[in-house]
């Protein structure tokens, strides 16, 4: 059974963004952002082993994963044929809107301005990522689109950081937000991953409150 993607934005007050790099890293990374909190994992379809990625991260019980960076019909299918149980993408064009609602599975398409919104709204949807919320213009612009918009809500992205989120989330209009400031590059050696250090900023970023 599908999940709205209202409930997927209502599961945690922050969505992991998730570049993969190495493969070995997939597992105990899901592994401790979920034991942090964060069960909605979003990997973003920027390298080679992403789509593994999220077949791997799929075992571990309670996360919920999508794909990131989906930029056309054709990395929406790939992203499917993984497993993905959610689409995000950077931004809206006809086509790939269209082919995410004939897929029937939940996305959340990056708009950054009243245009983008309206294109979204044509093809039937109401849930949306604010990209890239800081380059954008923050709190403030994302308040001024939305105001026309009152059925519209929003997972802003993009420089978001643990001090900066709660702004956002104290937005009537914002569900959740995303951003990967849980993820430090020193957390990652090698194959290695610092569990303990994933798992102390996910649960930093789930005590936020939506």
């Amino acid at each position: 059974m599908t999940v709205a993607i209202e409930t997927i934005m209502r599961t945690a007050p922050v969505i992991p963004v998730l570049v993969i790099e190495d493969i070995a890293h997939a597992l105990p990374l899901a592994e401790a952002l979920v034991e942090g909190g964060l069960k909605v994992l979003e990997v973003t379809l920027r390298t080679p082993c992403a789509l593994e990625a999220i077949k791997v991260m799929k075992q571990v019980p309670g996360a919920i994963v999508g794909a990131g960076t989906v930029l056309n019909p054709r990395d929406l299918q790939a992203a499917i044929d993984a497993g993905s149980e959610f689409i995000v993408s950077p931004g809206l064009t006809s086509a790939l809107g269209e082919a995410a609602v004939k897929a029937e599975i939940p996305f959340l398409p990056g708009t950054a301005n009243a245009a983008d919104i309206m294109l979204g709204m044509d093809l039937g949807l109401s849930r949306f990522k604010f990209f890239p919320a800081e380059a954008a213009g923050g709190t403030a612009a994302l308040k001024a689109i939305a105001a026309p918009f009152g059925n519209a809500r929003f997972c802003p992205t993009g420089g978001i950081t643990l001090a900066t989120a709660p702004n956002y989330l104290a937005l009537e209009a914002v569900l959740c937000v995303g951003g990967s400031w849980m993820l430090p590059k020193s957390a990652f050696d090698g194959s290695k991953v610092d569990t303990a250090a994933i798992l102390a900023g996910a649960k930093a970023a789930a005590a936020l409150k939506a």
